[in-house]
């Protein structure tokens, strides 16, 4: 799975956790999977939340960004080799996605501000 950042901005920070290689689909894994959080302030001063999770098979997550990056919406940031999944936080967006509904990574609007 390729990853690419949900909004503009800049990358505050990246913090990377070890941990066991549960089924990513599993609401354990968002804790007990090794994951890479990334910290990114959008352009509006709003902090956004993404954060990669290996899965049972995957066991290799790929970041390919920089602290103190600049970002553009749908640019890549990493990838998690053989599939896995990828959490995104946000406050002050309105959802456009719903509960089920499938995203196509760099197409799918999830959100807007």
């Amino acid at each position: 799975h390729v990853n690419r950042t949900p909004c503009s901005g800049t990358v505050e920070e990246i913090l990377y956790k070890p941990g066991k290689f549960l089924n990513a689909s599993l609401d354990k894994a968002s804790e007990d999977n090794e994951r890479n959080y990334y910290k990114i302030k959008d352009n509006n001063g709003n902090n956004i939340i993404v954060v990669q999770i290996a899965g049972l098979v995957a066991r290799r997550i790929v970041c390919e960004t920089n602290n103190n990056q600049q970002l553009k919406q749908g640019d890549r940031i990493g990838m998690i080799r053989f599939g896995s999944r990828a959490d995104v936080y946000y406050e002050n967006y309105e959802p456009l996605v719903k509960v089920g509904q499938t995203a196509i990574s760099g197409e799918t609007l999830l959100a807007k501000n």
